[in-house]
């Protein structure tokens, strides 16, 4: 029975670890959101940083269940009401910005070479 227990313990570690790294990453790029330039923005990243840093070595899974919802509620608490988005990236000011060719007009991209066919 304790095999068992053990590898549910270990499973449930592996979630909780990547739980932990996705609300990182999310928390460090709303961050960029919040600072307009990098010379502001590293000093809120090392803030960040270190308030993960501060539980990483609670060993309890109760404990550690209950700091990844306190900081998923922070973080939707606290997220950018309008996050920077990549003007080609979906959502951009850019994108799908040249509509698609209507049926039967055909382009060829040729770039030259159609001379070189008449010759």
């Amino acid at each position: 029975m304790s095999g068992i227990a053990s590898v549910s313990f270990v499973a449930r570690r592996a979630a909780q670890k990547e739980r932990v790294q996705i609300l990182y990453r999310r928390a460090l790029r709303d961050t960029l959101n919040w600072a307009v330039h990098r010379h502001l923005f590293y000093p809120d990243a090392d803030a960040l940083r270190e308030r993960f840093e501060a539980n990483r070595k609670v060993e309890d899974v109760e404990t550690i269940d209950r700091l990844i919802a306190d900081g998923e509620a922070s973080y939707n608490k606290w997220r950018h009401p309008d996050p920077y988005v990549v003007p080609w990236a979906p959502g951009g000011s850019k994108f799908n910005r040249n509509p698609v060719p209507p049926e039967g007009i055909e382009i060829l991209y040729d770039y030259g070479k159609e001379e070189a066919e008449l010759v």
